[in-house]
């Protein structure tokens, strides 16, 4: 393969490395978003509970700045590259490499100081139960509103089972947002004619397998070590086409021939000579 179609070669993986990086980015971003608004009921249900604290260090590539700034300023990096590779700019791709590669020890720095997950335990479930003593009243609606989104949505009732709000708080019935088939007054109709209208397991187990990891945290992750290999990749990749481009301009340099005046005074001279010869 000569210097050329080596050119050629690492330009084109490096247009795809760069639409990686844009379609990737948007995927974290929008998985992020669609993460976060699931955490923000479980950390508003947990707050000031160990659970808590394993919640945010198990989805901290949702919810740590770091991270989602990183995608935000990849997609910039990415158009950089992308018009360095297009043009064989050195300048620019060189600037591509640097940012690459400071880009790259961030995220790694950043993984590596959240790595650390506290031990969570089944019995520390107990703990959400006096988080439901706040509900319904006029000053921790946000509370409420939690509760609500949280059962509607993972289809739980209570901490371990619908009971708990009868124990936990002077409510006769549970919510509503209790019921398989929600409407004003459903909790209070299931209560007292046909209870399996209600959810029938607790929020307690839900929320502890949350934590735990769903997949979407999965995906999250695996996005993200695929971010890490291509970036890796495209910074060999640039190194490939800097060296290339480096040397193609070295050997296009030595084959210049340079004229001095000394050649073209001897040019003359020879001229000369012959042109007094012949007369």
């Amino acid at each position: 393969m000569s210097r050329r179609d080596a050119v050629r070669c690492a330009q084109g993986l490096l247009y795809s490395l760069n639409g990686m990086f844009w379609l990737m980015s948007v995927c974290v971003l929008v998985v992020a978003s669609w993460i976060r608004d699931s955490l923000n009921a479980v950390l508003t249900l947990t707050a000031h509970t160990r659970l808590e604290e394993a919640a945010v260090c198990s989805y901290s590539p949702a919810v740590h700045p770091v991270l989602i700034s990183a995608s935000c300023v990849l997609i910039v990096i990415a158009v950089v590259g992308f018009c360095g590779a297009l043009r064989c700019d050195p300048l620019l791709l060189s600037w591509y490499l640097c940012s690459l590669l400071v880009l790259f020890c961030v995220e790694l720095s950043s993984a590596v100081w959240t790595y650390d997950q506290p031990s969570v335990h089944r019995s520390d479930m107990i703990s959400l139960k006096s988080r439901m003593q706040n509900y319904g009243l006029q000053h921790y609606q946000f509370i409420t509103h939690s509760w609500d989104r949280f059962q509607t949505q993972f289809q739980c009732c209570g901490v371990i089972y619908f009971t708990d709000w009868l124990e936990m708080t002077e409510r006769e019935w549970p919510p509503d947002s209790c019921c398989s088939n929600q409407y004003s007054g459903c909790a209070r109709h299931a209560h007292f004619h046909d209870l399996s209208d209600l959810y029938q397991e607790g929020c307690g187990p839900k929320i502890y397998a949350f934590i735990r990891g769903t997949s979407l945290l999965q995906v999250l992750r695996f996005l993200g070590v695929s971010v890490g290999v291509a970036q890796i990749l495209a910074m060999a990749l640039t190194l490939t086409l800097l060296w290339a481009l480096y040397y193609d301009r070295k050997s296009s340099h030595r084959g210049m021939v340079w004229v001095g005046p000394k050649d073209e005074e001897q040019k003359t001279g020879v001229g000369q000579t012959q042109f007094r010869t012949d007369t």
